[in-house]
């Protein structure tokens, strides 16, 4: 895959790590970053990280075995990113005993590779959860952890329908910076892009369909703007895979309209489930067309239907709604790559990001 860069600026050097495929690696070099490095441990995301991003060095290994120092040598570290998992803080437990609770080692991992290589800006992101774990203390500390580092950090909750993500999906960020200066966040596009913008140019598949390449259902003239934004570097629509469902679960898909979940679904095709009231919301529910997506995460696992027909997403529709463009490939098995998409950032919500952190100057 080409790198995009909108910038025309020399570009600055960026580390990813926790990179998975590289959503926020494509946003940030789409707002004009250099990714040079990333380092993942999932080999299926690090060898899709490596296929679609062909400048960087990425090492697929274990972090806490890393030196930041002899990775990036003499270069300098303009920007670092990454979404380390955060779920061992607890309030009862002091800065430092957060600090070495095992729970949190990555978070820890994060931290060093800022105060070894001190970037100029670094992009935290996580679960939008992480704002209300212990009562709002989980981010303070978080936040007390970089500013004894130097940085001046500024957090927010942001959905990615308001930059142009056709998808209701929130996420917590947290932006640093050496200049002293109070980063403000990216202001909210106007129009937000439905599933049938994201998705209506791709092919008509069947369930578990598998197709690498199909042309696209309609010329690039007469798709929406979103599509055509997509498809710039692709001829074709690629990894047009569905996974294959057995009869009884197509037949609930049969029954429920868009918008709605299991609940539509009558008893007699329920009796396997033991306890209906304990199914999450979630579970088997169809997209709204003329709206953004419900969150692509496990996309498989939670049965997410297409609008219109009685399937479950391909790889490449889901890859649409999170915003990552056509000829972005993703490697491994079809269940590697639908956990590499749901758990990616949206490429366009880092790079409204990334692009106004671009926009403070020296």
């Amino acid at each position: 895959m080409t790198k995009r860069k909108d910038n025309v600026t020399q570009p600055k050097i960026g580390l990813d790590i926790f990179s998975g495929a590289g959503g926020l690696s494509l946003g940030a070099e789409m707002a004009g970053i250099d990714v040079k490095y990333a380092i993942e441990i999932n080999k299926s995301a690090a060898q899709t990280f490596r296929r679609n991003h062909k400048g960087a060095h990425v090492i697929c290994d274990d972090i806490t075995k890393l030196s930041p120092k002899e990775i990036v040598g003499d270069n300098q570290v303009f920007i670092i990113m990454g979404g380390p998992p955060c779920q061992g803080f607890s309030l009862s437990n002091t800065m430092n005993r957060n600090m070495n609770n095992p729970k949190n080692l990555l978070f820890r991992e994060f931290v060093r590779f800022v105060d070894e290589l001190h970037p100029t800006w670094f992009v935290f992101e996580n679960v939008s959860g992480l704002t209300s774990m212990n009562h709002g203390e989980t981010q303070k500390i978080i936040e007390k952890c970089f500013e004894n580092l130097g940085y001046t950090v500024s957090p927010a909750v942001l959905w990615a329908s308001d930059y142009g993500v056709p998808q209701h999906r929130n996420r917590f960020f947290l932006i640093g910076n050496a200049y002293g200066v109070k980063f403000e966040f990216p202001e909210k596009h106007e129009k937000q892009i439905s599933v049938e913008e994201a998705i209506g140019d791709l092919p008509i598949l069947g369930n578990g369909d598998s197709y690498n390449i199909l042309p696209y259902r309609v010329s690039l003239e007469e798709a929406s703007g979103y599509a055509q934004q997509m498809r710039k570097c692709s001829e074709n629509a690629t990894q047009n895979f569905v996974s294959k469902n057995n009869d009884l679960v197509i037949e609930r898909y049969k029954h429920i309209k868009q918008g709605q979940n299991w609940r539509a679904i009558p008893d007699s095709l329920m009796e396997n489930y033991t306890d209906k009231k304990r199914t999450h919301s979630g579970i088997y529910r169809r997209l709204l067309a003329d709206k953004p997506s419900v969150v692509i995460s496990n996309y498989r696992k939670s049965m997410l239907i297409h609008p219109f027909q009685d399937r479950g997403l391909s790889v490449r529709e889901a890859a649409r709604i999170q915003s990552f463009p056509d000829d972005f490939i993703f490697e491994g098995p079809i269940s590697h790559i639908q956990q590499q998409i749901g758990n990616a950032v949206p490429p366009l919500l880092a790079k409204a990001v990334v692009k106004k952190i671009l926009s403070y100057k020296e």
